[in-house]
């Protein structure tokens, strides 16, 4: 059952991922910074405790999953999750106006500031119901690897390093971001690096659970959603009135034909999907209104306003040839309302950071790719900081559905993972 159900997310790995690139040999000096800390009677003890603890960890998982976290309402669980960063201990603790929620762990003074951090919203509802459901040694609920896998992994890394009192140079940030997931628009984690924020000078993402994947690419995406608009009426006695419905049938229609031969030209994969449409009150109404939601995304932020130039002229079209077969009444108009911007970029392999993190992962046996995706760590990729998203170790599986299911195979790696990251990042403190 285990094997049959590894193989199959190593089959759904290698057909999902296809911007996954075989990572470079990190450069000398990072091995041997690596062996370094594992030779560490300190950081040996951390990476024992880690599997020590794992039943507490689970314990984290379990606890945080159940409390309800849709989107724009992460507030429970995130005072849950701010008692348990006090509970374990640090410096400070505080929620900012976001509803992020942040635990400082003071370093020595001599290194830079590293920030560990996993989202706290779902793509759920309100409503829906994040009971854990067990099937042999496998749970099931909505969220439970993505991200509160993240939330367990940062605690377990915050434990460790008290119990087993691993020093770092720099200060460590433990956090909880809101607003990753969909129309959160990293909202979170855009507000940790405005002016006036804390001091991050790397940045580290727990996302889902992978031990070998290292990214450092950030996939950039517009979201729009669309509402074409007008008077509306009686489906026979209003016959003849523009129809909202047809004309953004004829922008969508539009919309496709020019952006399907776009990007299969272009060179930089870009992609664009219209998700959701919605408007009318019947079926015998000419609708005053008809919406869609537009996403589209691209590793080039020059292909990404290349689309979206394309969509713009689409929308266009369609507004315009539905007013002109209009045979009575007012024009349509549109409004278009921009919902969502994640920038793209990349932090280059050679960077410290991501040399850290393929080092580290070689370490532990296993065979890191470097990728790209769209995650929290978007941001600070974009403004130059250094940042990488990592799994949290553990195998799981149909994401963001509500048969969202996460097996704790060899779970404590790939915590141990992110640990070795963080301290050589945040630089090991002597002793004493």
């Amino acid at each position: 059952m285990l094997r049959s159900r590894l193989s199959l997310v190593a089959v759904v790995l290698s057909l999902a991922s296809p911007s996954l690139l075989s990572a470079q040999d990190p450069d000398a000096a990072y091995v041997d910074e690596i062996r370094r800390l594992q030779a560490d009677g300190r950081v040996q003890e951390a990476l024992r405790l880690l599997e020590v603890d794992d039943a507490l960890t689970m314990a984290d998982l379990r606890e945080l999953t159940e409390i309800p976290a849709p989107p724009f309402m992460e507030t429970e669980r995130g005072l849950r999750f701010l008692e348990m960063l006090r509970e374990l201990g640090v410096d400070s603790a505080w929620v900012d106006t976001e509803g992020n929620v942040l635990g400082l762990r003071r370093g020595t003074g001599d290194g830079p500031v590293v920030a560990l951090t996993g989202h706290l919203d779902t793509v759920f509802p309100e409503g829906t119901d994040v009971s854990i459901r067990e099937a042999g040694d496998t749970l099931y609920a909505p969220g439970v690897a993505d991200d509160t896998r993240g939330l367990a992994t940062v605690l377990a890394v915050l434990r460790v390093m008290n119990e087993a009192d691993v020093r770092t140079g720099g200060d460590v940030l433990f956090v909880g971001t809101v607003g990753e997931e969909g129309l959160g628009d990293l909202r979170g984690v855009k507000h940790l690096f405005r002016d006036g924020g804390p001091r991050i000078d790397a940045f580290l993402s727990v996302d889902g659970t992978s031990d070998t994947r290292v990214t450092h690419q950030a996939l950039g995406s517009y979201r729009y959603r669309v509402t074409f608009q007008g008077p509306g009426g009686h489906s026979w006695g209003a016959f003849g009135l523009a129809n909202p419905a047809h004309a953004m049938g004829r922008a969508i229609r539009a919309f496709d034909e020019a952006a399907a031969p776009f990007t299969a030209a272009e060179e930089a994969r870009t992609s664009y999907n219209v998700g959701v449409i919605g408007g009318g009150t019947s079926v015998n109404s000419v609708p005053f209104e008809a919406w869609m939601e537009i996403d589209m995304r691209s590793e080039s932020p020059a292909s990404l306003d290349r689309i979206d130039a394309i969509l713009m002229d689409a929308i266009e079209t369609g507004l315009d040839e539905e007013n002109e077969a209009r045979v009575r009444g007012e024009a349509l108009t549109v409004v278009v309302d921009r919902i969502g911007t994640r920038p793209s970029g990349e932090i280059p392999a050679e960077d410290a950071l991501v040399q850290r993190a393929v080092a580290a992962t070689l370490s532990l046996g296993l065979d890191p790719s470097l990728g790209r995706s769209s995650t929290d760590s978007n941001i600070p990729i974009s403004l130059g900081i250094p940042a990488v998203t990592l799994g949290g170790g553990g195998v799981a599986g149909s994401s963001h559905s509500l048969d969202e299911w996460f097996l704790n195979h060899e779970g404590p790696r790939g915590i141990q993972r992110v640990l070795l990251i963080v301290l050589a990042q945040a630089g090991l403190a002597p002793v004493g």
